[in-house]
């Protein structure tokens, strides 16, 4: 009986079991995602060698260029590291090393040093290995898209397991879902960014939305991402991989260190689509990037605060948007997780001015409290297009899902519902206006507004008042009122026999 992605879930979240209580919930990720994906890789390896064995021979079967994973040096299959029952820790930290230095298109990856892990001793590093052996994860067995899922549910669970600080790297599915839905219409060789990548979950979704639900093939997309921790990149360069995607993942800080980049020209490197969930209101080197040799926080002489970075990243990534005006054969868009500060703040009223009368901001959809695990206060999504269809030029569009109907409520989250997003979609594909949900407004509107883009000045976020039926609530004063005289009746009754005045 094939296994189900379910089981698949519940057998690879069970790694934590075994490890529980030997180290910090936060480190479970640097210990099991890396053996999770060793043990893909050693089997479609060992599948592969087999075929190339049967058709090359001994001599011939272990060239480079007859496989399309990373070659298992000898003596580090799945099947050899089964085999080691002392110093287990020193045998996993070998397998890494031999496994990079034969791939060497893996160096920084594997970050984990098992023999740290003083608590990680061989019986549990041994049963974490024995766990894992339980299923085949070669290809055959197991298709890329559904370890793929199972791999980034893996993340999430770390990341909830992590609690507050497990936000930095993972966006809740439903947010990720929703900014590439609104991103959509994707087409075979269109480049996708992630300037903070986190776990890639960003770009998994965009290969996902267009392998089921437009039909496309995601090898034929391009995915780059840019992280500034270390591990975390180490993780989305996984979790690509395990989805059987290409793509580049590099690190250092996006806004310091830009690394896609034309540097001939002075460019960023530009793209068809921008993801992003930057960190909320974090620093950023202001006064290092006064004179950026990119041109990228011109949109007023003030550069934003330096303990507020929020629209540096914003005009960052509007700087990685493909446009017309540079030369592109066409337009660029972009779906950023903001707070709700950035559409309103007084001093960034010269910011959201530039990209207002630029034309290049198409949507902001307002979404409910508490969705994410590190951030309680309510967030928003910025749809920005540099190219807009003639019918919504100088428009916004204003969605207001932060109602009940958009989500439900968990034990310790919000979460968006299927419908609430399915409505947010609808509302924008069509460029709806529907009463207390969405309005589309005109760029000499929001002007008269001094271009605050408050999703309660345009759309009436107030919550309905019920109908009064006036005849029914008369009734209900005239009852009352005869029910109080008659217990006053009564109470004088009790008053005037006690002789009490």
């Amino acid at each position: 009986m094939p296994l189900s992605l379910n089981d698949l879930e519940n057998h690879l979240f069970n790694c934590a079991d075994i490890i529980r209580d030997a180290v910090d919930p936060t480190d479970y990720k640097e210990y099991i995602l890396p053996l999770v994906y060793y043990k893909s890789i050693s089997d479609e390896f060992e599948k592969q060698y087999a075929e190339n064995l049967e058709e090359y021979g001994e001599d011939f079967a272990r060239r480079k260029n007859l496989y399309d994973t990373p070659v298992v040096p000898e003596g580090y299959l799945w099947e050899d590291l089964r085999a080691v029952s002392d110093n287990v820790d020193q045998a996993l930290n070998e397998a890494f090393d031999a496994l990079t230095e034969e791939n060497p298109e893996l160096q920084g990856l594997f970050r984990a040093d098992y023999i740290d892990a003083e608590a990680l001793d061989d019986d549990r590093l041994g049963k974490l290995v024995e766990h894992l052996n339980k299923y085949d994860l070669d290809r055959d067995s197991i298709p890329p898209d559904m370890l793929g899922e199972a791999y980034m549910d893996l993340v999430r669970h770390f990341a909830e397991e992590e609690g507050k600080s497990g936000g930095q790297f993972f966006t809740p599915p439903q947010i990720v879902n929703l900014c590439v839905r609104l991103v959509d219409e994707f087409e075979d060789g269109m480049t996708f960014h992630d300037p903070t990548v986190g776990s890639g979950g960003m770009l998994i979704e965009a290969a996902r939305y267009y392998r089921e639900e437009q039909g496309g093939d995601p090898t034929k997309l391009k995915f780059t991402g840019q992280e500034i921790n270390p591990d975390i990149a180490a993780i989305a360069k996984m979790n690509l991989s395990v989805n059987g995607l290409e793509g580049t993942i590099e690190r250092e800080d996006s806004l310091s260190s830009p690394q896609f980049t034309n540097d001939d020209d002075n460019e960023l490197t530009r793209f068809d689509r921008v993801l992003a969930n930057f960190p909320f209101s974090a620093d950023w080197d202001k006064d290092g990037l006064q004179d950026d040799p990119y041109g990228r926080f011109d949109w007023h002489e003030k550069l934003p605060r330096a303990d507020r970075g929020d629209y540096a990243f914003i005009m960052h990534m509007a700087e990685q948007l493909k446009a017309p005006d540079s030369g592109d054969d066409s337009g660029g868009k972009a779906a950023i997780v903001i707070p709700h500060g950035v559409l309103f703040r007084k001093h960034e009223a010269r910011y959201r001015k530039h990209m207002l009368e630029n034309d290049m901001v198409e949507a902001i959809v307002g979404l409910p409290e508490n969705l994410f695990q590190n951030v309680s206060i309510p967030s928003a999504i910025l749809v920005l297009n540099t190219d807009k269809p003639a019918e919504r030029e100088n428009e916004v569009q204003f969605i207001h899902a932060a109602d009940e109907d958009f989500y439900r409520e968990l034990s310790n989250q919000n979460e968006l519902t299927d419908s609430g997003l399915d409505h947010v979609v609808e509302n924008f594909r069509n460029w709806t206006t529907e009463e207390r949900v969405s309005r589309t407004v005109s760029l000499d509107e929001i002007r008269e507004n001094d271009h605050n883009l408050n999703i309660a000045l345009y759309v009436d976020t107030t919550e309905p008042e019920e109908d009064i039926d006036v005849q029914e609530e008369l009734g209900k004063l005239r009852d009352l009122q005869a029910e109080r005289n008659e217990i006053e009746s009564r109470m004088n009754q009790h008053m005037g026999a006690l002789n009490y005045e």
